[in-house]
């Protein structure tokens, strides 16, 4: 039987903690070759899930499906299909959880999602409010799909019984440890958080930090408020200054200066990418020690940042496991 990542050990007999990656749909024929490349290398590093983002109102929903089906068909890797509530109505929303739930993917990310650049807060919100409610859908889908069943009792003849109803792999919501955009306070991003557990959340995946103890100290919020699903710590490897300047200004989360700094001075592309791959690692490394339950790496559809990361870590692939595959195929 093949190694899953929770079985992969370390040298020193710890068990591996999961890690999983984030990619968004190619934008041209060129663009999905080199991505059908990444998610091959990718593979390699035993993700216990790949997600693949989704564009407001289904704006690039055919290409997220043809990402997520070469995982199904390609790869041994669980596929997470990214839903937002922005520009999609209830039916829209619907149809779509049925269209992943047909093609093989059981896990999704539920979003509320951005407005339009320059629209309203609530811009684009049209039956379905809140991350919360789209998670409530999800599941209510797959009840639909899915309905309860009698079966045959093995060994008893003419008895039966009732079908557990099959659920979705994971449904993942987003969390906040430098807090929302449009949050009053730290306390209403513990209470949201809350309430998508309440609605079915199984976990979660935080959104840009960076620094180990804004992650560290928002678990330690939720848990205190009632949350007790996994929060998986989300990192970016940035290797660029225009990549870091452009994240400040998308997520309103200001760019640690010592990384800005670093980045700004040096004159070598492969220099600035090292100096990125070794802040990620440095602070994936803080979040592990304090308690991580794994890591989500967002990885700008590029492997080569994130599996340096994983390598500073000691968490590669042994070379063994590799081979191993390579044999299968």
């Amino acid at each position: 039987m093949a190694a899953t990542g929770s079985d992969l050990r370390d040298a020193d007999c710890r068990p591996r903690p999961p890690v999983s990656f984030e990619l968004f749909p190619p934008r041209s024929d060129a663009a999905a070759l080199a991505l059908g490349r990444t998610i091959d290398r990718l593979a390699e590093a035993d993700p216990a899930f790949i997600s693949v983002t989704f564009g407001a109102g289904g704006s690039s929903r055919d290409r997220s499906l043809t990402v997520l089906r070469y995982m199904l068909e390609h790869t041994a890797v669980e596929p997470m299909a990214h839903l937002t509530c922005v520009g999609s109505s209830h039916v829209e929303a619907n149809r779509l959880v049925r269209e992943f739930l047909d093609a093989g993917v059981t896990s999704f990310l539920a979003l509320r999602g951005d407005p339009p650049e320059g629209a309203g807060p609530d811009a684009g919100i049209g039956d379905l409010g809140s991350a919360a409610e789209l998670v409530q859908l999800i599941h209510r889908v797959q009840e639909e799909r899915e309905p309860f069943a009698q079966v045959g009792v093995p060994g008893v003849p003419g008895a039966s019984r009732i079908r557990e109803r099959p659920r979705p792999e994971r449904v993942a919501v987003a969390a906040f440890p430098t807090g929302h955009p449009r949050s009053r306070s730290a306390h209403q991003d513990v209470d949201a958080l809350l309430a998508k557990e309440i609605a079915g959340a199984t976990l979660a995946i935080t959104q840009l930090f960076w620094h180990a103890d804004d992650y560290l100290g928002y678990v330690d919020r939720a848990r205190a408020a009632g949350v007790t699903i996994p929060i998986l710590p989300g990192i970016m490897p940035v290797t660029t200054p225009a990549r870091l300047a452009r994240l400040a200004e998308l997520t309103g989360v200001e760019a640690p200066a010592e990384l800005a700094i670093d980045l700004e001075i040096e004159p070598d592309p492969e220099a600035q990418a090292e100096l990125g791959v070794a802040y990620a690692a440095k602070l994936a490394a803080g979040v592990l020690a304090g308690g991580a339950p794994g890591l989500h790496l967002y990885t700008f559809n590029r492997h080569e940042a994130v599996l340096g990361v994983l390598a500073r870590l000691g968490l590669g692939v042994p070379a063994q496991l590799v081979n191993e595959r390579n044999t299968a195929r």
